[in-house]
């Protein structure tokens, strides 16, 4: 793959979503703009809302791509290395901003929420930030002539960034800061992603077995612990499905001698 693949103009494109985050902002939107899209998405039943907002979650996300860590992991090393630009920089940011969230603001019961109220560090939504990331990551890891049916991957994350608002845990202008900041991170790890030299990630090299430990890992905090919500334990118990299958076949790979 060419080292030229992200398009120069692909770097402009996050400015838009931010932009219209701070039109809403300083347009006094803020609240109307939330309370038209979280009372509209009730029309659809919790689990939706509460499942989209699953893969948002990075130990989430990392489970139900698991397997391309055999499939393909050149894709999965960029969407890793986008997770980890994309926690980084939610990180800094929340921290920064600290900006309260809708149930810091808006009177009780005036909004539909889903679990127990969230209070600060609003800006921005880390669960869309995270799936823009990945999605970016992997749109931008493959072949520019496959790309196009992969274009479905960003609606499914604006799907989850919607999720966001639709189970009461941040604003529109968080959603839309979120989705242009995730693909910048995403493009970060298409474009880091391509330095790594194809014999690296066989199976049997030291990167994919750390991935695989950190599959490992991820069981036991899918077991420990409820990803956002308690509507998502049947994702989670799936999740822990798709990664023990996936490490069976990692460590039938470990003794497979390739020709």
């Amino acid at each position: 793959m060419s080292k030229k693949a992200i398009p120069t103009l692909a770097w402009l494109i996050p400015l838009f979503p931010i932009a219209l985050a701070t039109a809403i902002y300083f347009g006094e939107f803020q609240s109307s703009s939330f309370l038209f899209i979280n009372h509209f998405t009730q029309q659809l039943p919790d689990t939706i809302w509460a499942w989209l907002t699953f893969f948002g979650n990075g130990w989430g996300v990392f489970a139900m791509a698991f397997p391309l860590l055999l499939l393909a992991p050149r894709l999965l090393t960029a969407g890793i290395i986008a997770g980890g630009v994309a926690a980084l920089s939610s990180t800094l940011l929340k921290s920064w901003f600290d900006l309260p969230r809708p149930a810091g603001l808006l009177d009780d019961g005036s909004f539909y929420r889903i679990g127990e109220p969230l209070l600060n560090r609003a800006f921005p939504s880390g669960h869309t930030l995270t799936a823009f990331a990945i999605a970016s990551a992997l749109y931008f890891s493959v072949d520019t002539s496959k790309r196009r049916p992969m274009l479905l991957i960003f609606v499914f994350a604006a799907l989850i960034g919607l999720s966001r608002s639709a189970v009461g845990a941040h604003w529109l202008t968080d959603v839309l800061a979120g989705a242009g900041v995730g693909m910048w991170c995403g493009m970060i790890g298409a474009f880091l992603g391509i330095y790594i030299s194809d014999a690296q990630l066989a199976p049997t090299k030291i990167w994919p077995r750390l991935i695989a430990i950190a599959g490992a890992l991820s069981i036991y905090v899918h077991l420990t612990q409820i990803m956002d919500l308690e509507l998502n334990l049947p994702l989670q118990y799936a999740s822990i499905a798709v990664i023990t299958l996936t490490l069976v076949f990692f460590i039938k790979a470990q003794f497979t001698k390739t020709k």
